[in-house]
């Protein structure tokens, strides 16, 4: 079972500050929710990109190639018809549809990506049961941490947490 220290800050400088501090104390960090991004917040947590947008373009070609392969299936094994002495395989014709298609594709290859990547859908999260959690979408600033196992560890992270200017400390197991 694991614990989180839940930190609640005034404004965003403090809650920057206290991550820094949190970060160069060997905290180890876990997440920041604030009502608007912070300026140096996914640096500080360590985060990085996600190759969601490789895997839109791998999905949107894909796609892409499987209508274009059905469309040559069609016209040239399964139902040949020759129209005025016409190729088959007229390319051209064919590409309209595979490129539409091919950017449906990748848009929905984006969307159960972020839904993956999110951990969506998930209806109740622990954190949702700090009292005044939800505020940290509209005017409240709150630093989660991973609680050290030691009680005594736990109180001296709490301490200086309130030290760092935190104005409520929560523990929570999940």
């Amino acid at each position: 079972m694991s614990a989180l220290l839940v930190a609640d800050f005034d404004d965003a400088g403090t809650l920057v500050q206290a991550a820094r501090w949190a970060k160069s104390a060997g905290y180890p960090l876990a997440d920041a929710f604030s009502p608007f991004p912070l300026d140096g917040m996914p640096e500080i947590l360590g985060e990085t990109s996600t190759r969601l947008r490789v895997w839109m373009f791998v999905g949107g070609l894909a796609v892409a190639a499987l209508a274009y392969g059905t469309e040559y299936w069609s016209a040239v094994y399964d139902f040949p018809i020759d129209s005025g002495g016409r190729p088959l395989h007229s390319w051209p014709a064919f590409v309209l549809f595979p490129f539409a298609i091919g950017i449906f594709g990748a848009a929905l290859t984006g969307f159960i990506g972020l839904l993956a990547t999110c951990g969506l859908p998930r209806l109740h999260h622990p954190l949702f049961d700090i009292n005044g959690f939800e505020r940290a979408t509209q005017d409240r600033f709150m630093l989660a941490l991973h609680a050290p196992a030691i009680d005594s560890d736990k109180r001296t992270t709490v301490a200086w947490l309130k030290q760092a200017g935190a104005a409520n400390v929560w523990e929570l197991e999940w």
